[in-house]
């Protein structure tokens, strides 16, 4: 009985000078912590989402950024920058066509321990989703200055002729041509080439290849 006494007896005495000194700053830590005052604080965040459906397109314009209420002690807000990781996050798994609404609460806001969710503003964000629709338009080529030097346009090629785009069906569908680049002919003789990109006004309409095309320009003495 004498031998666990002793090794019960070490235990507790050895190192006592660390153990009460370790056992003292723990103490005061917590004392700190716990006396540090509630704060609120606003933080502006990105929104992003994931799990899209395969073939559905967002068609309305997307709420970018989100503004995030939070409470904590001064310290856990000391950090707020990193406080929510990485943003607010919509998963979009059940959408489907036509509107849809999405709260923005605990479930989506992913804050550090010490920090708390007050509110979200907005509280929610509502999307439109259509069918991805994918469709090929002609290139529709533009001239400037022609004729200045005595040369007009005897004829011109486009390779390629037409690009396809994609995005979602109204905004596709809305889409009859593309535009190139303008071309200056106010110096061109002969037959010259030219590297124009190409562009569509609708900004949810985007090209399934390289945006750009080589315009061949033969020219003739008027």
């Amino acid at each position: 009985m004498i031998r666990p006494f002793k090794w019960i007896r070490d235990l507790l005495f050895q190192n006592l000078v660390w153990k009460l000194l370790s056992l003292g700053t723990a103490v005061v830590i917590w004392a700190l912590v716990a006396t540090e005052p509630e704060l609120t604080t606003m933080a502006t965040v990105r929104l992003e989402y994931k799990n899209l459906p395969e073939g559905l397109e967002i068609s309305s314009e997307p709420v970018s950024s989100v503004l995030l209420e939070l409470s904590g002690s001064s310290g856990a807000l000391r950090g707020v920058g990193d406080a929510v990781h990485p943003a607010v996050v919509i998963d979009m798994s059940d959408a489907a066509s036509g509107e849809r609404t999405f709260s923005i609460g605990d479930r989506n806001v992913k804050v550090m321990r010490g920090v708390r969710l007050v509110r979200a503003i907005p509280s929610a964000v509502r999307f439109h989703f259509e069918p991805r629709r994918i469709n090929t338009v002609p290139v529709h080529v533009r001239f400037l200055h022609e004729g200045q030097n005595g040369y007009a346009v005897a004829e011109y090629h486009v390779d390629p002729p037409q690009m396809e785009i994609t995005g979602p069906r109204s905004s596709v569908m809305r889409v009859a041509a593309v535009a190139a680049d303008p071309l200056d002919l106010a110096s061109a003789t002969g037959t010259s080439q030219f590297h124009v990109n190409v562009f569509t006004d609708d900004p949810f309409v985007r090209f399934l290849s390289t945006p750009e095309v080589m315009v061949t320009v033969t020219m003739k003495k008027k």
